[in-house]
């Protein structure tokens, strides 16, 4: 079933569950929060990816307004719900200013994938290992979704609209899985090249061969 709601695209992608600071300038974007707010009622971020309107976003709650400006800009807090799929985008809303769309709630699944999250976890403990930011897998737990590490894990913005679309978290911890596989190494052998780029220059404690 389709139904219509008010769209504010941006050059993001939020995912279910995520918590997202706005700063509201345009006008006809001012009018939808305010409404928004006024109503009750949520909106959706479509992506904007590659100068147009991806078909895929992200309803949107309005958590509440944290600053309004003299000049009528605000700051905004707001999180993610469900994903959707719009099936027609109107550039303005009837007797409105900002953009409005037919859209079609998708529902994600959380299938077993138990071994998958045990190697990504693996695989990700490695990687913040190696660039020093332990404390963020300390502060993801260790019941993470995929929807909790795509974005701390150096995906492209065209990477992360594809796993939104992914509706099982066994595919969507597959696709992260072979992007670990891929950076892993590379950011291994980078870190291992700032140690020698550091160490040059200064006296080495070096034990010769025993021949």
């Amino acid at each position: 079933m389709s139904r219509f709601l008010p769209l504010f695209p941006l050059n993001i992608v939020v995912y279910p569950g995520e918590k997202l600071n706005i700063h509201i300038f345009e006008m006809r974007y001012r009018q939808l929060i305010t409404e928004s707010h006024t109503n009750g009622t949520t909106f959706g971020i479509p992506v904007y990816l590659n100068s147009g309107i991806g078909e895929y976003g992200t309803e949107i709650k309005l958590l509440g307004i944290e600053k309004k400006y003299p000049g009528g800009e605000m700051d905004v807090k707001t999180q993610g719900l469900g994903i959707f799929k719009i099936k027609d985008f109107q550039r303005q809303a009837p007797d409105r200013l900002y953009p409005s769309g037919e859209i079609e709630d998708l529902t994600p699944e959380q299938d077993n994938a138990e071994w998958q999250h045990l190697q990504v976890k693996e695989m990700l403990q490695e990687l913040y290992s190696a660039l020093s930011i332990q404390s963020l897998m300390l502060k993801l737990g260790d019941n993470f979704r995929s929807y909790d590490i795509a974005h701390h894990i150096g995906f492209t913005l065209e990477q992360e609209y594809a796993l939104l679309q992914c509706l099982k978290e066994s595919e969507r911890l597959e696709i992260i899985l072979s992007h670990l596989q891929q950076i892993l190494p590379v950011v291994q052998q980078t870190e291992k090249l700032k140690e020698r780029v550091k160490l040059n220059g200064h006296f080495k404690n070096l034990t010769p061969p025993n021949f």
